[in-house]
């Protein structure tokens, strides 16, 4: 009975959890990454540089940055301290012209200069975690991940898919929850929700397509 019971439950918390995504693709058909790239390598350069800092920033920056560096080995050209420089203004400079270079290395070293369109080989690159490869992945590749960023995090635990902060946690829970051919889209339609409506702190809920879906709904819940 038990057992039967937590099925019961799963089915209608996945039945749930799809009609607010099929709710947020209706709202948002056009929902993408927010990072401007043209080849899986700049999208991997941008999303190293995208850490703590906003997708805005990070096109302002890339702009400049991918008509001088076109290749793996143009960035291990320059000294650390010119493209420390070159990408200042994204924070934690230093921290990340390092990922870069040694993933930089590694392309060159172990894949010919090109990005693995394989997630296990890309979690393997210096700096490059489950989030930046799952973000690689999804957008450059178009295999099915779900990358995990703050707004994906927040919202989880707001619409009550997850109950935790590990990123890990909550992208297996939402694989999970959806069907792999939502996977991709779902981190872009929680974070155009999360930029539009469900915005920290000061979420639009009388505007909110998916209110009634939603235990943190502040017009119900009356937080």
């Amino acid at each position: 009975m038990i057992r039967d019971s937590k099925k019961m439950n799963d089915k209608k918390e996945k039945l749930r959890v799809k009609k607010i995504f099929d709710l947020l693709k209706e709202e948002y058909p056009d929902a993408k990454i927010a990072l401007n790239f043209s080849n899986p390598f700049q999208l991997l350069v941008a999303t190293i540089l995208s850490a703590q800092c906003t997708d805005q920033r990070v096109n302002i920056v890339t702009k400049e940055l991918f008509k001088k560096y076109k290749s793996p080995k143009d960035f291990l050209n320059v000294s650390d301290e010119e493209l420390e420089k070159d990408i200042f203004s994204t924070g934690f400079y230093k921290q990340k012209a390092k990922s870069i270079k040694a993933c930089c290395k590694a392309l060159i070293e172990k894949h010919n200069g090109k990005v693995p369109a394989d997630f296990d080989e890309l979690v393997k690159l210096p700096g490059v975690g489950r989030k930046t490869a799952s973000v690689v992945a999804g957008n450059a590749f178009g295999i099915p991940a779900i990358a995990v960023d703050t707004h994906v995090k927040r919202l989880s635990n707001l619409l009550g898919f997850v109950d935790t902060d590990n990123p890990d946690k909550i992208e297996m829970r939402l694989k999970e929850l959806l069907p792999e051919e939502y996977w991709i889209i779902s981190s872009h339609l929680l974070a155009t929700h999360g930029r539009k409506v469900c915005i920290a702190n000061r979420p639009k809920c009388e505007l909110c397509v998916i209110a009634k879906y939603c235990p943190s709904n502040k017009l119900i819940s009356g937080k």
